[in-house]
């Protein structure tokens, strides 16, 4: 080899070009929780950006918060593409560190994720009407006290109703045989019980609405997070992982409606369904304005008030940005 054609090689090497892919993909272990907020993750890795920059994901399908946390804690996962807020703040008073958010999902009025749902024959109208009630929940410490939590504010405490936790597909068949009036759910099954006619939605965005004051707020329920030792092990890795989420990110609010195609086979939504599934306000955290942070250490101090972080956290120190 000529000095020349060696200089070349390692010059493609260092830029991850086809050199450094020839001698193999850096493989990063993903958790994935497979509902909408987890888009970014599926056009990342179906359009090939991580592919781009050298990064092979390994996914792990994990059903809900509890089973991303204890993944990461046990370095099981190096990344969990979407983790609820809450959640992953208590884990990181437990072990520092442990989630490390690169990205934020937004969710109000506009951009809805969860929201209340009721049977068609269920005679619900608002959610007053729940009283008496039998509720599902999606599952999860964080879910289960905020939905409770908007509930009370509009005047319904524990034993007005009863709400039971339940696996995130089984909501749509439990709503349609009627073995609950209604519940506390996440998208896509609120759209899915809707277009079926399996049930209708009473109120979304609710979060915003009643725990941070204004229907138009960014509640920052969930996010993409690293684990530090990823991060500190991996930093390379690392930033280039984060590279193909913020270039997800940037194509979904460029092209939406082609973004939601990547629902399909990767969630729990029917093909046909794919177009009416409503997207969240995602957007990296180092793009984040002090309002929006603002927002977002407002959602965590409401964690401490129900009990799922168990003390008062300064949400800065676990948004990293690569």
């Amino acid at each position: 080899m000529t000095r020349r054609a060696f200089a070349g090689t390692l010059a493609a090497a260092a830029i991850g070009g086809p050199a450094a892919r020839a001698q193999g993909l850096d493989k990063v272990k993903v958790g994935v929780f497979p509902i909408s907020s987890s888009l970014p993750f599926f056009v990342a890795l179906e359009l090939g950006y991580f592919k781009e920059l050298n990064i092979e994901p390994e996914v792990t399908r994990l059903m809900g918060g509890p089973p991303n946390v204890a993944a990461l804690m046990t370095n099981q996962i190096d990344v969990s593409a979407v983790l609820v807020t809450l959640e992953g703040l208590n884990a990181n008073v437990k072990k520092p560190g442990v989630a490390m958010y690169v990205s934020m999902n937004s969710q109000n009025a506009k951009y809805t994720m969860e929201q209340f749902v009721a049977g068609t024959n269920s005679g619900i109208k608002k959610l007053a009407d729940f009283k008496g009630k039998k509720l599902l929940c999606s599952p999860g410490p964080a879910n289960l006290n905020t939905a409770k939590a908007v509930l009370a504010k509009i005047g319904l405490k524990d034993g007005d109703f009863t709400i039971d936790q339940l696996d995130q597909g089984q909501h749509v068949n439990a709503i349609k045989a009627g073995t609950f009036d209604g519940g506390y759910t996440l998208e896509p099954s609120a759209s899915i019980i809707a277009r079926t006619g399996a049930g209708y939605t009473i109120e979304a965005g609710v979060i915003a609405k009643y725990i941070l004051g204004s229907p138009d707020a960014n509640a920052y329920a969930a996010g993409c997070a690293l684990t530090t030792e990823f991060i500190k092990t991996r930093p390379e890795v690392a930033r280039r992982f984060a590279a193909g989420m913020a270039k997800a990110i940037a194509y979904i609010k460029a092209s939406p409606d082609a973004a939601r195609k990547h629902l399909a086979k990767n969630t729990l939504t029917p093909d046909d369904l794919v177009d009416v599934v409503a997207l969240l306000g995602y957007t990296m955290t180092k793009d984040m304005t002090p309002k929006q942070k603002e927002e977002l250490q407002q959602f965590a101090d409401f964690g401490t008030q129900i009990g799922v972080v168990p003390e008062k956290v300064d949400v800065s120190k676990y948004v990293v940005a690569l």
